[in-house]
């Protein structure tokens, strides 16, 4: 399934992160940039011990902020961490939203394309996947609202529970962003005796 948003295009697919043929990546991280388990032991088993070494060089980072390493042996060219959490911690909704934002600002910095990224934090940081959801999203769609080098966003996501929450916030916030669009036309129409 996907969705458009500025010049953006959202996909919203189950499979596995680190199988996607794309820019970069985008790790459930802590704020060690230590790999331990879920999303980041996937990375580290599939890409690599350059990818862990390379976080040690860089880490550790403020929770909120992101990092990029190399891809390592991964398909992506790269790996952006994104710290929602210290080790050992709990993702809050703050945290969730800045390194969503850090992770798509670093993508634009590198003039990166694409960018595939999980449901960051509701694996063992426990938060809500709906919570999730919005809040990535909301991300995403500012994101797209100023000039950016992206122009695909993927949300791989591991289960069907995850795949039916993004997709349902899809749908919302992405149907919402072209309703607005038209109302906007509308009153454009109105004001100009349309």
């Amino acid at each position: 399934m996907s969705w458009q948003t500025g010049s953006l295009t959202v996909e919203v697919l189950q499979g596995d992160l680190t199988q996607q043929d794309v820019d970069a990546i985008v790790n459930a991280a802590n704020n060690d940039l230590e790999l331990g388990g879920g999303v980041a032991g996937a990375i580290a088993r599939a890409g690599g011990p350059q990818i862990q070494a390379e976080c040690r060089r860089i880490g550790p980072i403020e929770v909120g902020d992101a990092a990029i390493t190399g891809g390592g042996t991964l398909q992506a060219r790269y790996v952006i961490h994104a710290a929602s959490m210290r080790l050992g911690g709990r993702t809050t909704a703050e945290s969730l939203r800045n390194s969503t934002r850090r992770s798509l600002e670093i993508a634009k910095a590198k003039g990166l394309r694409s960018v595939a990224f999980p449901a960051v934090g509701t694996g063992i940081a426990h938060f809500p996947m709906d919570e999730c959801a919005r809040i990535m999203l909301e991300e995403v769609v500012a994101h797209s609202r100023n000039p950016s080098s992206i122009r695909e966003v993927r949300f791989v996501l591991f289960g069907a529970d995850a795949e039916a929450a993004f997709r349902a916030e899809a749908n919302r916030q992405l149907a919402a962003t072209k309703q607005s669009g038209k109302e906007d036309r509308g009153e454009e129409r109105q004001r100009h005796g349309g």
